[in-house]
């Protein structure tokens, strides 16, 4: 592993935007272009609350392996 964070998002947005907005802020805190979501990973995602993106999902190229991200819920 070369960096982790986690984000926390209180706000009464939908799932998905507070998903769309962690993922700006990790590629903001990395330095990192925004992944593309592809079919995969959007399945992937919605099977796991769990997905990897590889160079696949980059347009430049990136120096790691991939980037995953999970969604970790409390009630």
């Amino acid at each position: 592993m070369l960096q982790d964070t986690c984000i926390e998002d209180g706000s009464t947005d939908t799932r998905t935007h507070k998903v769309f907005h962690a993922l700006d802020e990790i590629c903001g805190q990395f330095d990192l272009g925004r992944p593309v979501w592809l079919d995969k990973t959007i399945s992937d995602f919605k099977r796991h609350s769990k997905v990897r993106f590889t160079q696949d999902n980059f347009i430049e190229s990136i120096d790691f392996d991939y980037l995953e991200i999970q969604v970790i819920e409390e009630d």
